[in-house]
């Protein structure tokens, strides 16, 4: 019996199913009980246990991500991927973790040796754009499920996506830079790595976020003018920020999740009328937001897209259903009087 046909008898959708199953909240006693009755009724997972057991079926998936020691923020999508493992470990899944640090030489090293490997599925964090299409070409010949995280490249077809819309969480930093304002404005772009960007290396979340801010001042040209610079800089350069590159700045939008680079320096230099948006729900990040430095964070969910990415492998190999190729998260916007542990 698969979730849908569950649904079907307890008359709910197959996500409030799924919900119930691996206990995700959101769904309402009397559900749980209606669906967990037929769950009990059909003896469900104990089917698809046993049903792998005899058939001695195995299921590796190949994760290729960036390694977690370069940013606190690729910790999350690891702890939601090996989460999922944890779960799904019963029915005879398993991950081999490939991890790749910040620079090309290093993502084709480790995308190579995942080439030669055979495995069921592929979780894939494609930070850089050339290279990671160019393996994706390769990779599709296997003929198995790849799912994106992070970031989505969307012109190579027949691949799943769990993650934001970096276009548009850009196009919305375009909104909330620009609210409110009646004259004219100066904004910069920051672009914070470990190394410095080139044409050879375009990070894609650098990419569909800077060409949906820009999209958000094309779209609307009634706006006061928008004067927009774009810097980058290396994380480990503490020097490379000085006070005159914010001289006459309204507004500031980081790229990634270290705004709070940017913040402290706003802060220890008290400098005043700098509407700051950047990424996620670091620590460094809270404290910021918390003390006003920080205006905007887009939280775009790290954590669960580790997660989804497996629960999505596991409904297409597992379970054999048809399921959804692009989940996109909701963009949250957080503020300091919104946001909640």
């Amino acid at each position: 019996m698969t979730i849908k046909e569950i649904a079907k008898i307890a008359n709910v959708s197959p996500g409030t199913v799924d919900r119930i199953i691996h206990n995700r909240g959101q769904v309402s006693k009397e559900n749980i009980e209606k669906v967990n009755a037929i769950i009990k009724e059909y003896d469900y997972t104990k089917n698809i246990f046993a049903s792998n057991l005899v058939l001695n079926k195995k299921y590796k998936f190949a994760v290729l991500i960036l390694q977690n020691e370069e940013s606190e923020y690729w910790q999350a999508p690891l702890i939601g991927l090996k989460k999922a493992e944890e779960e799904f470990t019963k029915f005879g899944i398993r991950l081999d973790y490939y991890f790749y640090k910040f620079n090309i030489e290093s993502f084709n090293k480790m995308s190579r040796k995942v080439l030669k490997l055979d495995y069921d599925g592929l979780v894939l964090a494609p930070v850089f754009y050339k290279q990671s299409v160019a393996f994706l070409t390769e990779f599709k010949k296997k003929n198995i499920p790849i799912v994106l995280i992070d970031s989505n490249i969307p012109e190579i077809s027949d691949l799943a996506f769990v993650g934001q819309d970096s276009y548009k969480s850009g196009y919305l930093a375009g909104k909330l830079i620009s609210y409110d304002r009646k004259k004219e404005s100066n904004v910069l772009i920051f672009k914070i790595n470990s190394e410095i960007e080139d044409n050879s290396s375009k990070t894609i979340f650098n990419l569909q976020k800077t060409e949906g801010f820009y999209s958000y001042f094309k779209d609307n040209p009634f706006l006061p003018k928008f004067n927009i610079k774009e810097l980058s800089i290396k994380d480990t350069d503490k020097n490379s920020l000085t006070t005159a590159m914010f001289n006459g700045v309204n507004g500031v939008f980081v790229l990634n999740s270290r705004v709070h680079l940017i913040a402290k320096f706003i802060k220890e230099n008290s400098l005043k009328d700098i509407r700051l948006v950047g990424y996620d729900l670091l620590d460094q990040n809270i404290e910021y937001l918390n003390d006003g430095t920080i205006d905007f964070l887009i939280n775009q969910k790290p954590e669960e897209q580790g997660y989804l990415s497996i629960n999505y492998l596991y409904k297409k190999l597992v379970l054999k259903e048809n399921v959804k190729d692009s989940n996109y998260n909701t963009i949250e916007i957080i503020i300091k009087e919104n946001y909640e542990k």
